[in-house]
């Protein structure tokens, strides 16, 4: 299965054209890490691109929500093959839903759907997401401070020391800013993602 990422700005008539700048960010990764085509711009102030893996779909979404700045469409389903060379030129059921899913998300509450054949495990998806979204959403800067630390691996003790505060206060903040709320959401939606996969959603 391919996973699909329609994206479309939201605002840029105040904050200007942001899609330069998220494509440069979106296309440092490689196939390995997931990603299947580079995401291009479609038209106006939305991108498109094709991911392979479960993990990497959520990375991208996970990082979209925290840019609060885009409406996400995430479509589930099978891409005619051989693939193209551009996104731009994909077709099939996944690129349908995405299209779908990124028309919604521009009027949702959270600012990302998912789509796909099989509605039940789409809206699974879409509530954790969503559950994803709010969490993010409410996390100050201090917050997120320790909660990338703490993504690079670093132990409390050594965010705390890098901080210069105590590993209380970490651990203060990293439940204020809902780390491990993040990580089990995360880890729900790449699950999520997977069975679909091995049911094979059309």
């Amino acid at each position: 299965m391919v996973y699909v990422l329609t994206i479309d700005q939201r605002g840029s008539q105040a904050s200007g054209d942001g899609i330069p700048d998220l494509l440069v960010a979106l296309n440092r990764r490689t196939r390995k890490a997931g990603l299947l085509r580079r995401f291009e711009r479609t038209a106006g102030d939305e991108a498109q691109g094709m991911l392979s893996t479960a993990a990497a779909t959520v990375e991208v979404v996970a990082e979209l929500l925290r840019a609060d700045s885009w409406s996400i469409g995430l479509g589930l389903g099978e891409v005619e093959e051989p693939l193209p060379r551009s996104t731009r030129a994909g077709r099939g059921a996944a690129f349908v839903h995405a299209r779908d899913a990124v028309t919604r998300a521009k009027s949702s509450p959270h600012h990302v759907n998912v789509v796909g054949a099989d509605v039940y495990r789409a809206d699974q998806l879409e509530t954790v997401l969503w559950l994803l979204a709010w969490v993010l959403r409410r996390r100050t800067e201090r917050g997120w401070e320790v909660a990338d630390l703490l993504a690079d691996g670093l132990s409390r003790r050594d965010v705390g020391v890098k901080l210069g505060i105590s590993q209380s206060a970490v651990t203060q903040r990293a439940q204020a800013a809902g780390v491990v709320e993040e990580q089990r959401a995360r880890l729900l939606a790449v699950q999520l993602l997977d069975v679909t996969d091995q049911e094979g959603v059309q």
